[in-house]
């Protein structure tokens, strides 16, 4: 959008306006008579500005565009030197200003500058302040002391040429207030400086063609465990205000390089099968410890090579498992809770990752089977990773939209299944690569959905034929037989689902799995909606024509929570019958259906008359990063190994749980 030489003034820009331009990318406003910018134009996937050739005098209402990539302010009179450093530090993806990369800069001013500051910082508190506050304080003495501080801090306190003098004590004020309200348990105040914490939209990702990807063996400083945790088994109520978490989370720097002293305790006082094992932030943006914003989606454990894995559940899982959300995907090790392998692409927001065992040549004479796994996201693209060589060799550009989910094929271990929001459900055939890593990928079929695809499942007894779906507006099956010649398919069946007095096709289906070889559980947007229904006696095979609506034969419904917040999806655990699902309070419900199957097997059509409540909900134990709760948690998902030793629970803010049966 360009708004050049239109004598626009900062009155001029209206919030209302500029708030609905949710998808705005580049936006000029060269040679206007701009001398700041409003606090609230939102512009959450902003990459490009150009400011040029205005009035401004301040430059940290940009922190309101924490995806910009690329900024230009030249010829602004009264900004200076001291501006470009505040811009490097609130802008945490900024790569180019004024026209010139300033990525290995900016990385020193929002890394080295801020331990070295936060060092001398420290220190003026411990030499001169510490002693003048009594053990035991009133309001007025804690204030008083504040006021004296923060005047000695930013006049004592001296880093850099003196020409960046105005920037240190910006930082110099910044980190001090947070460091008092990590020592003091003060409240941040919400009119001061910009906080630190800049990656506002994390879970908007980047498109640009550029790309940087890496793969990291060794996890040393990437913020594996979270600083300072602490567990308390005690029960506390949820604040569900909505205002922002951030004015109530300090946010000192003081020991980032701190490993963490994690006390995993029993989170109730019901018997508990599960406890708390690990808690992860390694998914952070930038690895910024800082990070509760990036969204966490998919996790799927690694198939073990000589198990043979597809015959027997129970011993087809490691301890390994991947995890993917923001630009990262992770190998954890559930057991030790090491981050054992991290893949990033800068550009990236992965949303689904899925393992197949491939046979690879290695040699004239020889084969290999190895893990293969797959990754996709929000840039239409799956990238094929060998995990064993710590190599990505390869992607598929499978749409022009996101990938909402991806998952292989049981039985054909070259066959990939993508779900995207172009409405096409894709099956790919991503071939073997020879020992050079050459291979060819072919699409072999398309299936159209009337909205955007969620959740995919073969269904087990038939997984080379039929293909259920969970959509934005319903629930659907395709038949994906191969022979059939027909590249690009509608839907067969959709199914209904009862609604208050009467069955409807329409709704959300963000959760859907197989228990079994015949039970489907789905989970609706409809609050604490979760049915277990048959396949066998709802699809009828027999019938003529496509998209034929079909009524799902409801076997039971899960008792769950009342919240009516979407894609919370659940998983299941078949060999040992489980169904989890989480929720937005940060718990996992549990149900144990081993006393319901057989008779759901043998008795036709008999649905059980009362909700089944949960086996038992794992409760968010009391988390305290710095001293301070996380914000408000959602479970987006949470999956259990084959066995069900591990529990790996994926959160809206940046923390993987795992729980080990105890």
């Amino acid at each position: 959008l360009s708004l050049s030489k239109l004598q626009l003034k900062t009155g001029d820009l209206d919030p209302r306006l500029f708030s609905r331009l949710r998808h705005l990318q580049k936006l000029d406003l060269s040679d206007n008579l701009l001398d700041k910018f409003p606090n609230s134009l939102t512009l959450p996937d902003l990459r490009v500005l150009n400011c040029n050739n205005n009035k401004l005098e301040d430059v940290t209402a940009l922190k309101q565009f924490p995806l910009l990539e690329e900024l230009t302010y030249e010829n602004n009179v009264y900004l200076t030197l001291n501006d470009d450093y505040k811009v490097m530090f609130l802008l945490q993806n900024l790569r180019l200003l004024n026209g010139k990369d300033i990525t290995k800069l900016a990385n020193h001013v929002r890394r080295v500058n801020s331990r070295k500051l936060t060092s001398k910082v420290t220190a003026h508190w411990e030499k001169f302040f510490r002693d003048q506050l009594p053990e035991k304080h009133t309001a007025e003495q804690v204030k008083s002391i504040k006021k004296k501080f923060l005047k000695s801090v930013q006049t004592n306190v001296v880093y850099g040429p003196s020409s960046l003098s105005e920037f240190t004590r910006w930082r110099v004020k910044m980190i001090a207030e947070e460091f008092l309200a990590y020592s003091l348990g003060l409240e941040l105040n919400s009119d001061t400086e910009p906080e630190e914490k800049t990656d506002e939209n994390e879970e908007e990702s980047t498109e640009s063609p550029r790309e940087a990807a890496e793969d990291v063996a060794q996890v040393g400083d990437f913020s594996s465990y979270i600083s300072n945790v602490t567990v308390t088994p005690s029960k506390r109520k949820r604040n569900h205000s909505k205002s922002s978490p951030r004015n109530k989370r300090s946010k000192t720097q003081a020991n980032t390089e701190e490993e963490a002293a994690l006390n995993p305790r029993k989170s109730s006082h019901e018997d508990v099968s599960a406890e708390p094992l690990h808690f992860l932030q390694c998914h952070s943006k930038g690895n910024s410890r800082e990070d509760f914003k990036t969204q966490l989606w998919s996790c799927v454990f690694e198939p073990v090579l000589d198990s043979g894995a597809r015959k027997d559940p129970i011993v087809s899982s490691s301890r390994t498992v991947a995890t993917c959300g923001g630009e990262s995907v992770c190998l954890i090790d559930c057991e030790t809770g090491t981050v054992l392998k991290k893949y990033k692409v800068a550009t990236e927001e992965f949303f689904s990752v899925a393992w197949t065992t491939l046979t690879v040549v290695i040699s004239e004479n020889r084969k290999k089977a190895h893990n293969i796994l797959a990754a996709a996201g929000r840039r239409g693209i799956v990238k094929l990773i060998h995990v064993a060589a710590d190599f990505c060799y390869g992607e598929i550009k499978a749409h022009k939209k996101p990938i909402a989910t991806v998952c292989f094929s049981p039985t054909q271990e070259t066959h990939l299944f993508t779900a995207s929001y172009d409405k096409r459900i894709a099956l790919w055939d991503i071939g073997i690569p020879d020992c050079d890593y050459n291979f060819k990928a072919s699409q072999l079929l398309v299936l159209e959905t009337t909205s955007i695809p969620l959740r995919i499942a073969l269904v087990p007894t038939c997984p080379e034929q039929y293909l259920l779906a969970g959509c934005e507006d319903g629930c659907f099956a395709w038949n994906i037989k191969l022979d059939k010649g027909q590249k690009s398919r509608p839907f067969e069946a959709i199914f209904q689902f009862p609604d208050e007095e009467s069955m409807t096709t329409s709704h959300r289906v963000d959760g859907l799995a197989f228990l079994n070889d015949d039970v489907v559980v789905s989970k609706s947007s409809k609050p604490g909606c979760i049915y277990l229904w048959s396949w066998s006696r709802s699809f009828d095979a027999k019938g003529k024509g496509c998209q034929r609506t079909m009524s799902a034969v409801i076997l039971a419904e899960l008792e769950w929570s009342t919240t009516d917040m979407s894609y919370l999806t659940l998983s299941t655990c078949p060999a040992r019958e489980y169904v989890f699902c989480g929720d937005e309070n940060g718990n996992v419900w549990m149900y144990n259906l081993s006393s319901y199957t057989t008779a759901w097997g043998s008795a036709k059509g008999k649905r059980s008359e009362r909700r089944i409540s949960p086996t038992q909900i794992l409760k968010w134990p009391e988390l305290r990063v710095n001293g301070e709760q996380p914000p408000e948690i959602l479970v987006n998902n949470v999956v259990a190994d084959p066995a069900f030793t591990y529990l790996v629970v994926l959160t809206s803010v940046n923390i993987t749980a795992i729980w080990k049966k105890s």
